[in-house]
């Protein structure tokens, strides 16, 4: 018999439908799934055993009276440790954030919870999601290499198989990053589509919440349940929801792919992963979407404009913690959180002039060229070793979270746009990696499409840890 926990969000959701299953039994086999991998691979800052079991049993009522909801009605998720639960202590990794417990939801989790999702536990990240620390979660790929940041824990749990999909934060890659390295669907949607409301901010005007899933159409369920417009976040954008499922099987014949080269495929990028993107640029091709190359010198700001952003918005929110419990900070967090106090107004507004600027060019370039999605690397690397995390490599840049990791992602939350890593590929050394397609604001279900035409013909997505499999 297969185990429940091998199976994808949509098809548990497709069991509990036609009553096959109950919400009790998928809970169950998470936390079996938990009892296995927690001891090895930390994906949990605190899991809700009994609370789940309860609102499982609930769940089971009322499907059994009313019907279900929807699709995720039943089913058990993981939540990042910075967003608000109601009641279930919250610490975003702190000490400094050490038994606080939340008097409301994030927005994004009462979305969820009106849909009917269950909460199997709150899932270990960065302190504060900065990404300059090491939590405990390590990779079921590799134990001696980085699993993700910040949303780490969310990436851990869904590839152990102990959550059928997780949510993220991301300001500059934490959603596709850990997405990448585990070999998942990991969604960054556009400024604005999912509230902020609740969440822990890293910075106010780059932040996002987004779901981390085993499969694309995982993806576009978990992502229609959490978002929506939300008038307590002064930055939700009021757009109508679309079915992001609508089109999924659709395929990309007539769709324009552009593809920018100069930057994101740089002397940096390992052949393993260039010929494998490049297979991917191919593929869509045959399938008979138009490949458009495209030229974006002002990539080359987004990095320096983004840490700027960051580093002013962040010490802001810091400002008062920071002088009253500044023993309990991370040293490294205190030093970025303190590093953006002594940044000068002046280079926070040419950042945001930066911002603009790029922004101005990519939806230039999307309108000039009639594209429907960018594509290129997740990451120009698989990942890195715990013990090389802060080594320089030969280009220049650190292998780091918020370095190389991040260097294909930053330019996304800088303008604002969808973006979504699939999985492509493992390496030789058996590290996964993804490619990540960008689209038009607000244009989600278009990128969920491109991918699940790509994805329909690759089992990268029903690939397994090696850590997982041999248990």
């Amino acid at each position: 018999m297969t185990d429940l926990n091998d199976l994808s969000l949509s098809a548990v959701s497709d069991l509990l439908e036609t009553g096959e299953i109950s919400s009790v039994e998928l809970v169950e086999a998470n936390l079996r799934a938990i009892e296995k991998t927690e001891p090895i691979v930390h994906a949990y800052a605190n899991v809700l055993a009994e609370e789940a079991l309860d609102a499982a049993r609930a769940a089971d009522a009322e499907i059994a009276g009313n019907g279900r909801r929807g699709p995720l009605h039943g089913v058990p998720i993981g939540v990042k440790d910075n967003i608000y639960t109601k009641g279930i202590v919250t610490e975003s990794g702190s000490r400094v954030m050490a038994g606080f417990v939340p008097d409301h939801d994030a927005t994004c989790v009462e979305n969820l919870d009106r849909a009917g999702a269950i909460i199997i536990g709150k899932t270990h990240c960065h302190e504060f999601a900065y990404g300059v620390n090491t939590p405990p979660s390590r990779s079921p790929w590799n134990m001696d290499c980085y699993p993700g940041g910040s949303s780490i824990g969310s990436g851990v749990a869904v590839t152990s198989r102990s959550s059928f999909g997780a949510l993220g934060t991301d300001t500059g890659g934490s959603i596709r990053v850990p997405a990448s390295i585990n070999n998942l669907v990991g969604m960054k949607a556009s400024f604005g589509r999912v509230s902020i409301y609740g969440v822990v901010p890293v910075a106010w005007s780059l932040d996002h919440v987004g779901p981390m899933t085993r499969t694309v159409k995982d993806n576009a369920l978990l992502l229609a349940g959490m978002a929506g417009y939300d008038p307590k976040d002064p930055t939700s954008a009021d757009q109508p929801l679309p079915d992001f499922c609508a089109d999924l099987e659709a395929g990309v014949a007539g769709l324009r792919i552009g593809v920018e080269r100069d930057y994101f495929f740089y002397d940096g990028l390992i052949d393993e992963i260039r010929a494998s993107v490049e297979a991917v640029i191919a593929e869509y091709r045959a399938m008979g979407a138009e490949i458009v190359e495209i030229s974006m010198p002002e990539l080359a700001i987004t990095q320096d404009a983004l840490f700027t952003i960051v580093l002013c918005e962040g010490s802001t929110w810091h400002r008062k913690l920071i002088r009253e419990q500044g023993d309990k900070y991370d040293t490294a967090t205190r030093a970025i959180v303190q590093l953006g106090e002594l940044l000068p107004a002046t280079h926070y507004l040419a950042a945001q002039q930066a911002r603009s600027l790029y922004r101005s060019a990519i939806n230039g370039a999307f309108r000039e060229a009639g594209l429907d999605a960018m594509l290129w690397p997740t990451m120009p690397i698989p990942t890195a070793r715990l013990d090389m995390l802060n080594a320089p490599r030969a280009d220049g840049y650190p292998d780091t979270p918020v370095g190389s990791m991040c260097h294909h992602t930053f330019n996304a939350n800088l303008a604002g746009l969808p973006a979504l890593s699939v999985p492509c590929g493992i390496t030789s050394d058996g590290l996964p990696f993804g490619f990540q397609l960008t689209g038009r604001a607000f244009d989600e279900a278009t990128v969920y499409r491109i991918a699940r035409a790509y994805e329909r013909a690759h089992d990268w997505h029903q690939r397994k840890a090696g850590v997982i499999e041999g248990m």
